[in-house]
């Protein structure tokens, strides 16, 4: 193409003529593409965004949706980084005139709280002065939800398409606010614990008040925990909230759908949908177990036994007692073979854990590591992942061992037996397809005898790894999580109801 001499309106009438039809063409079809691929605004909702799963979860997701050229921002009520899409809630702020100054007395006195002698009666003192409803009703057990930054997040940076909550506990969100909230924007409820259906407890163990009314709570230090038994009244008024608000559920388990069905959200219920945790396979997948053990100085011919959990020994989600105890057996029975045990993300005592010794086997214990490729690394060094658990909705834990080819021994417990395909049990699996073994809760010899049948069939331990990181990539992979909440994001306001 080449232009002629004569005026610029008559170059331009050429160009447009000989390519006209063209530019039309990709127009339209830019159109379209726009059309089926909106550009969305989305507020992720949560606790923190360093932390547990539930946090690297919610971070996944704030950073794929970027990386996808959607406008997506995270809203916490605790901010641990300096990524500047990370929104603090303001509370504080937002509080009347005499609640800010003694708000203020309190956070100075604060700094010398174990300096000076009855600095925390003072403290307590300052807050009670400060907002003496509040800490009334807190005092009674009732649960805490006078956060008045949760009413300004459609002002943090416009009100978004769609507001994505996932834990709504931890003492920074007003749940009363969802009712206003759902009817601004489709709101999802991503629940990751119960403990929007419950009186005050995050998971209720054997305890089932919760589908009746709560009241008579078994255990109030159960997190997050309150100081009188109000469960009842705390049920009651979560119950008002939900009749006023029109939400969508989604849950990463049929387990804990099963327990939203039954419950005092159910009515509030437009849509949900099981949508299961996602993996960064970038990170977690299999690698080279000798160089990764040359890396953490792990004896190359050792059975290495692995279990994480965020304060191993007094997690009360865990089953540490039972895992000591199995362990001590199974240091008994392979007295032939090197077994290392390694804890990962017990809390540090300095630069590290303490270990500890059972009997013939000795545990090593890793601080807790903020880098995901250094958790990753541990996975691919070990021979066996266990996950003992009280209680659990749908470990990350799981998924990242699965997601590395490291085989999974893990008690029946909430979702797990969805993510672990069992070798043994009333729905067992093949060797072809297995990628684990689930046992009862709580049972030592089952724990024991599972541990050493895997790490003394290699072939057996070789297949079951193998599955195990297929299964996560057509399973678990978290581009798949992430298309399907884009999915539902765009029919929610393609056809609202």
């Amino acid at each position: 193409m080449f232009f002629t001499r004569g005026s610029y309106a008559e170059n331009l009438q050429t160009f447009v003529d000989l390519h006209g039809y063209q530019l039309k063409s990709q127009l339209k079809k830019l159109n379209v593409e726009l059309s089926e691929h909106p550009s969305l605004r989305i507020l992720l909702i949560n606790t923190s965004e360093l932390g547990g799963g539930a946090e690297e979860s919610v971070r996944n997701l704030l950073q794929a949706y970027r990386s996808r050229g959607h406008q997506s921002w995270l809203a916490v009520g605790s901010k641990r980084s300096n990524d500047p899409n990370v929104l603090l809630i303001p509370q504080d702020s937002c509080r009347n005139f005499w609640a800010k100054f003694w708000i203020r007395a309190a956070d100075e006195l604060e700094r010398f709280q174990d300096k000076v002698r009855g600095a925390t009666r003072l403290l307590n003192l300052l807050r009670w002065i400060g907002e003496p409803s509040r800490q009334r009703a807190q005092a009674q057990g009732h649960e805490d939800f006078d956060f008045p930054g949760t009413w300004q997040l459609p002002k943090l940076y416009g009100l978004p398409d769609v507001f994505h909550c996932y834990n709504l506990h931890g003492g920074y969100f007003d749940l009363r606010a969802l009712t206003w909230l759902s009817h601004q924007r489709p709101v999802i409820l991503d629940l990751r614990d119960a403990w929007l259906l419950s009186g005050h407890c995050a998971h209720s163990f054997a305890c089932e008040r919760w589908k009746t009314g709560c009241g008579q709570c078994p255990d109030l230090r159960i997190y997050p925990r309150i100081r009188r038994d109000a469960t009842s009244y705390n049920w009651r008024r979560k119950q008002s909230i939900y009749a006023k608000s029109r939400v969508y559920v989604s849950t990463p388990c049929q387990w804990l759908m099963r327990k939203v069905e039954q419950s005092m959200l159910a009515p509030a219920i437009v849509e949900s949908r099981i949508i299961p945790t996602g993996i960064d396979l970038a990170i977690f997948h299999p690698s080279a177990r000798e160089v990764v053990r040359a890396d953490l100085r792990i004896p190359q011919n050792a059975k290495v036994v692995l279990f994480t959990a965020n304060g191993i020994r007094k997690n009360m989600w865990r089953d540490y007692r039972t895992m000591r105890d199995a362990i001590g057996l199974v240091a008994e029975r392979l007295r032939g073979h090197m077994v290392v045990f390694i804890g990962l993300g017990e809390i540090a005592l300095g630069e590290t854990a303490l270990d500890e010794r059972i009997g013939k086997a000795h545990l090593r214990f890793i601080p807790h590591q903020k880098n995901p490729q250094t958790v990753a690394r541990y996975y691919q060094a070990a021979d066996l992942y266990v996950h003992a658990a009280r209680a659990d909705t749908f470990p990350r834990a799981v998924l990242e061992a699965l997601a590395c080819g490291t085989p999974v021994l893990a008690t029946a417990v909430g979702g797990i037996p969805e993510q672990v395909k069992s070798l043994t049990g009333v729905n067992s699996f093949t060797i072809a397809d297995a990628t684990g073994i689930i046992v009862p809760m709580g049972d030592v010899q089952t724990v024991a005898a599972g541990i050493e049948k895997l790490l003394t069939d290699d072939l057996l331990r070789r297949a079951l790894g193998e599955n195990a990181a297929k299964d996560a990539r057509q399973r678990f992979d978290l581009q798949k999580q992430v298309d399907c909440y884009l999915e539902w994001y765009n029919k929610l306001l393609s056809d609202p109801p």
